[in-house]
């Protein structure tokens, strides 16, 4: 069964709305219209609306950058969230990147979940959780402040350096951050003869390794999970497979778990999406996940 999952406990976050290649989302107390690819449909809300509404607004120079465009110059270009759920609490820096992006991609927030839940479960007494393609460190922090002892690998230093202000932040400590890229650092530690009880893979569609690796998610992807669930510990593990790829569905991930890990229990699939508001859902990648103790 394919399922529909939304985050529950996001009380710093709403999406107001989407539509017109576009959203209108709050974090916190700013509010912001940023581009968004998979809206193809009509703004339920009017255009006077949205404008009322946000407070900066992001207008685009080229597919990959622009500029943020402020209602009022006194809003800062930084400020903070906090996520909680029945388990766990982090806080999160945010700030206005040239990339559209602002620091966490919400809808992960059901991933997050999983992994506090699983992490709990687990009578290791302090499992390990690698986080691969792990940007600003949302998952990690979650995996950390639920116990485990968390190794956070991403290819871009800027992000990983974010991510250990979000640790700052969130009152943690101890996480191992590895500026690798993701591929070699998995094949490092197969050779090491390392094990992990929590594997968390988020892969972009496209990306560079910090010396200029090549990541294209449909030419690695199958390679990336062959090695991966080598790590696992054969006794209590979880593994996330969470992709964002406009080709990318449910039933591929399945495939590629099923494949690569033959003897998987209790395996998951569905669709990431986030309610708005105004009532539209608007979908954001694909997931398997599957936990077992």
């Amino acid at each position: 069964m394919i399922q529909l999952l939304a985050p529950t406990h996001w009380k710093d976050y709403e999406l107001i709305d989407c539509g017109d290649f576009e959203k209108l989302e709050r974090f916190g107390n700013v509010t912001l219209i940023r581009p968004e690819p998979q809206a193809v449909w009509k703004k339920t809300y009017s255009e006077q609306d949205w404008k009322k509404t946000a407070n900066i607004t992001f207008r685009g120079r080229s597919a990959t950058s622009g500029e943020w465009v402020k209602k009022n110059q006194s809003i800062p270009d930084r400020w903070h969230v906090e996520y909680k759920n029945d388990e766990v609490a982090i806080k999160l820096r945010l700030g206005l990147t040239s990339f559209k992006h602002v620091g966490v991609f919400p809808e992960q927030a059901v991933n997050w979940d999983f992994i506090s839940s699983s992490i709990k479960k687990f009578k290791t007494p302090q499992p390990k959780v690698l986080n691969l393609f792990a940007y600003t460190g949302a998952a990690s922090l979650i995996a950390n402040a639920a116990g485990a002892e968390t190794t956070h690998v991403d290819s871009i230093k800027q992000v990983v350096t974010w991510a250990n202000e979000n640790q700052e932040l969130s009152g943690l400590k101890d996480t191992r951050w590895m500026v690798e890229d993701a591929l070699k650092f998995v094949k490092k530690e197969l050779k090491r003869g390392k094990k992990y009880n929590g594997i968390i893979l988020d892969p972009p569609a496209y990306g560079h390794g910090p010396n200029g690796e090549k990541w294209k998610l449909e030419d690695h992807i199958q390679e990336m999970m062959q090695d991966v669930v080598q790590l696992l510990d054969e006794k209590e593990h979880f593994l996330i497979l969470n992709t964002y790829s406009l080709g990318f569905s449910s039933v591929i991930v399945e495939n590629l778990i099923r494949t690569s890990f033959p003897a998987v229990k209790n395996l998951e699939t569905g669709e990431l999406y986030l309610q708005a508001t105004s009532g539209i859902k608007l979908p954001l990648g694909v997931f398997g996940k599957f936990c077992n103790v």
